[in-house]
């Protein structure tokens, strides 16, 4: 793949992307096809689906195609640098956020968390109320929060993330939402224990995506090595510091009614569960699983 092309040959997009995909396929790369198709389009600069298209009919590479600058994010690739730092975006429900170095990528599993507090936001709706304010605590790149905002068109989001780098990817993803979407949205730059004070009992939804990684415990995805750190582990010596600050500042901003919809790790769901119960201020507990079965997230409704 790498160097020019040899004897002026063009080679065809079907050729390129079958090359890319042995070479991921043989570095071990998850889903190397699709890897491959995207690299080939982010090169080219065109979409996903019109590259797959064009080599379904066998069209050749155009004139100028960059085969070095191929080879060059394949080789970052294998090294499991993240697919979404090399295209600059992660895909999320539907919409595409900006994302790099400084911000948790969202994961697919994620996007179910998401699912659960837009059904809940819904409901509110369905019961008669005009709007429905959702607080997304922990926002990082705002993915739950700005799919949210998309998807239920009477909801106001409000993002609360602490982190500099991470509150700098937020703008830019809600910059670049659609006005519709952006005029509905607030980015609130503070720690989750003491943001909104003057908002206490407000919101009917608040959806987190926190840090629960415990000090010893390891990010499964060698791809988890480029996320920061203070977007992975939860603090205090089972990873659940952060999320029970989430879980007390859900108490304080829900109103009677409200859901608190949060994701952790597949082994915190009964500890987590017991930090809700403790408290006396949450009944309908329930666990969620994620498409592979796993306990993955926590819902409760505020008393």
């Amino acid at each position: 793949m790498s160097g020019s092309r040899s004897g002026g040959r063009v080679p065809a997009l079907a050729s390129l992307i079958r090359e890319a995909e042995v070479r991921l396929t043989e570095a071990g790369v998850p889903s190397p096809l699709h890897d491959a198709v995207v690299l080939v389009a982010r090169v080219l600069g065109t979409p996903v689906g019109e590259v797959r298209t064009a080599a379904a009919r066998g069209d050749e590479a155009p004139d100028g195609f960059d085969a070095a600058i191929l080879d060059d994010l394949l080789v970052r690739r294998i090294s499991r640098e993240p697919l979404q730092h090399l295209t600059g975006l992660a895909p999320f429900r539907g919409i595409e956020l900006e994302v790099g170095q400084g911000v948790f990528i969202p994961r697919p599993e994620t996007e179910i968390v998401a699912g659960v507090a837009i059904e809940s936001a819904r409901s509110w709706i369905t019961k008669g109320e005009e709007e429905v304010e959702v607080a997304d605590l922990c926002a990082g790149c705002g993915a739950i929060g700005l799919a949210l905002a998309h998807e239920v068109s009477q909801a106001r989001v409000t993002f609360v993330e602490v982190d500099d780098d991470a509150v700098l990817w937020l703008r830019r993803n809600v910059a670049a939402a659609p006005l519709g979407v952006s005029a509905r949205v607030e980015i609130v730059h503070d720690d989750v224990s003491s943001a909104l004070p003057e908002r206490s009992g407000l919101f009917s939804v608040i959806v987190a995506n926190p840090p629960y990684i415990p000090p010893d415990g390891l990010p499964i995805e060698p791809e988890a090595v480029h996320d920061p750190a203070r977007a992975l582990y939860g603090l205090g010596d089972d990873g659940l510091e952060v999320p029970r600050s989430v879980v007390d500042a859900a108490a304080r901003l829900l109103r009677p009614g409200g859901t608190l919809v949060m994701e952790h790790a597949d082994t915190q769901g009964e500890a987590l569960r017991e930090v809700l119960e403790g408290s006396l201020r949450w009944i309908e507990i329930r666990k969620g699983r994620d498409l592979a079965g796993r306990d993955r997230f926590i819902v409760a409704m505020r008393v």
